[in-house]
C-alpha cells in the first residue's frame, strides 16, 4: 500500500511543459533536471500541456523519491483502457510516484470536444472499470461540478490558472481530505512594469480560451480584466511576482487558503509551448521556500 498523493507531495512542486519527454536529444538534460529537482526539495514535479505517463516515466526513473504527474493528460487524446494500463506499468516499476492528472483541454485543440463534463464522468467510469485506482487520479477541476467530481471520485484537484479565492471556494467544496494543488505562475521580478509585460504576454493565449476566461468571470473579475492581455488586477491575482519576500507572501496566500501543495510555475519570457528548463530559476525558488 503506497501513501496517499497528499502524504507524498509535500507543501511545493514545480509545473513545467518544458520537462516533458521531446526525445532522445533531451533525454540527458532532462533526467538532470529532475534529479536536481529532488535535490533542491521539490515534492513534486506537474508536466504541463497535454502530458501522458510516457512522458513522466524518465523523470521517474532518473529520481528516487519525487511524485510526477501529468497537468493534464487530455481526455480526448488518450483512450481510458490504455490510460490505466500505462498507469499499472509504470505504478508497478515504481509504486506511488505517478499521478494520473486528467483534464477536458479545450474545444481549440480536441477535435472531438463535446459536452465535456459528461465525457469527463464516462472517462471516469471507464477508468473504473479498467481497474485504475481512484485515489491514485486528480481532476483539473475549475467549475463547482468538476470541483464535486475530484472529491467524489479522485484523489483531489489540480487546477491551473486560479486565484486564492477560487483556492478557498475549492476546498470548501473538496472537503478536508482530497488533495488541493493549484498552480502558480511565478515572475522573479521586481519591476512593477517589467513583470506585468512578461505576465501578460505568456497569459494572453489562455485569455482566448472560454474554459479560463468563464471561471474568472464566474469569479468576480469583468469583462475588463480579461481586455488587452489582462488588467493589473487580474496579473496580480494569478501570478506571483516582486521580491522574494512578496512572491514569498502570495505562495503563502495559496496556502491559507486551503492549498495542501502549490505547483510552481515559472515564466520567464517564452510563450507557453516553448518553455525551457529554467534551473537556475527554480534554484532561487526552492531557497526562499526553506
Amino acid at each position: 500500500m503506497t501513501d496517499s498523493l497528499k502524504e507524498t507531495v509535500g507543501r511545493y512542486g514545480i509545473w513545467s511543459s518544458g520537462l516533458r519527454d521531446s526525445g532522445p536529444s533531451r533525454s540527458g538534460e532532462l533526467a538532470e533536471a529532475a534529479a536536481e529537482l529532488e535535490e533542491l526539495g521539490y515534492g513534486a514535479l506537474w508536466l504541463g500541456g497535454s502530458s501522458s505517463a510516457r512522458d513522466a516515466a524518465p523523470l521517474i526513473e532518473a529520481s528516487s523519491r519525487i511524485v510526477v504527474g501529468t497537468s493534464i493528460q487530455s481526455i480526448w487524446e488518450h483512450e481510458p483502457a490504455a490510460s490505466a494500463a500505462s498507469f499499472a506499468a509504470l505504478d508497478s516499476a515504481h509504486p506511488g510516484r505517478f499521478a494520473l492528472g486528467l483534464g477536458v483541454s479545450h474545444a481549440r485543440f480536441a477535435e472531438r470536444y463535446r459536452r465535456p463534463y459528461s465525457a469527463l464522468v464516462s472517462y471516469l467510469d471507464a477508468l473504473d472499470e479498467a481497474g485504475h485506482p481512484a485515489d491514485r487520479r486528480l481532476l483539473a477541476a475549475l467549475g463547482p461540478k468538476t470541483i464535486d467530481l475530484a472529491r467524489d471520485r479522485a484523489a483531489g484537484s489540480v487546477p491551473y490558472l486560479v486565484t486564492a479565492d477560487h483556492t478557498a471556494m475549492s476546498r470548501e467544496r473538496l472537503g478536508e481530505a482530497p488533495l488541493l494543488a493549484p498552480e502558480l505562475k511565478v515572475v522573479l521580478e521586481s519591476d512593477p512594469g517589467r513583470a506585468r509585460a512578461v505576465a501578460r504576454d505568456y497569459l494572453a493565449v489562455y485569455l482566448t480560451l472560454p474554459n479560463y476566461t468563464g471561471n474568472f468571470l464566474r469569479n468576480g473579475f469583468t469583462e475588463d480584466d480579461l481586455a488587452n492581455g489582462g488588467s493589473d488586477r487580474l496579473i496580480d491575482a494569478v501570478y506571483a511576482w516582486g521580491d522574494e519576500t512578496r512572491i514569498r507572501a502570495r505562495i503563502d496566500e495559496y496556502l491559507a487558503a486551503g492549498a495542501d501543495h502549490v505547483a510552481l510555475h515559472i515564466v520567464e519570457g517564452s510563450l507557453p509551448g516553448e518553455e525551457s528548463l529554467p534551473r537556475e530559476a527554480w534554484s532561487r525558488l526552492a531557497s526562499l521556500l526553506t
